[in-house]
């Protein structure tokens, strides 16, 4: 099987942000979809191993900022490469609590949604969260970062706990 097949699918770049008690914490992810529009509900898939899945698997909410073109690597590998257990990734952030009381990023984001899980699926090394959204809104125009272009013009890599991580 050539699972370089796989990359054909379109992804985006997100940061997924969680609470447990007063913690915040968020993460990069690519897998963040629309499931249905009536009621507006969103899914996402996040490795069983990171704090995040432990914050959302608490609290059941949890958001996700839309990540622009523009969004410096630095910035990408801060929440995508580097774990909450050991920083505190929201401390230099700009970001602002939502409905749900979970953290928005707002730096470098064009739109985020907000959803409280209504149903989780277990896939083995990840949870899909289904969410159903309590709030979301446009932050500013812009083109969107996909994780096609987050490869080929970024040159940025997968971390081994992505959905999307090939050897």
């Amino acid at each position: 099987m050539n699972h370089k097949a796989l990359h054909n699918c379109s992804y985006g770049l997100y940061v997924i942000s969680s609470r447990k008690g007063d913690r915040l914490n968020g993460q990069i992810a690519n897998t963040v979809f629309q499931v249905t529009s009536d009621p507006p509900t969103i899914a996402v898939s996040i490795n069983k191993q990171n704090l995040t899945h432990e914050f959302i698997s608490e609290s059941k909410v949890f958001t996700a900022s839309i990540l622009s073109q523009d969004t410096p690597l630095s910035f990408i590998g801060h929440f995508g490469f580097k774990s909450g257990r050991g920083i505190d990734k929201l401390k230099d952030a700009n970001y602002k609590l939502g409905e749900a009381k979970a953290p928005v990023v707002l730096d470098h984001s064009l739109a985020y949604l907000e959803a409280k899980v209504i149903n989780q699926v277990d896939v083995g090394t990840h949870t899909i969260f289904i969410g159903e959204l309590v709030g979301a809104d446009v932050l500013r125009e812009g083109e969107p970062m996909t994780y096609a272009y987050y490869h080929q013009v970024k040159r940025g890599t997968t971390p081994k706990t992505a959905p999307s991580y090939i050897k």
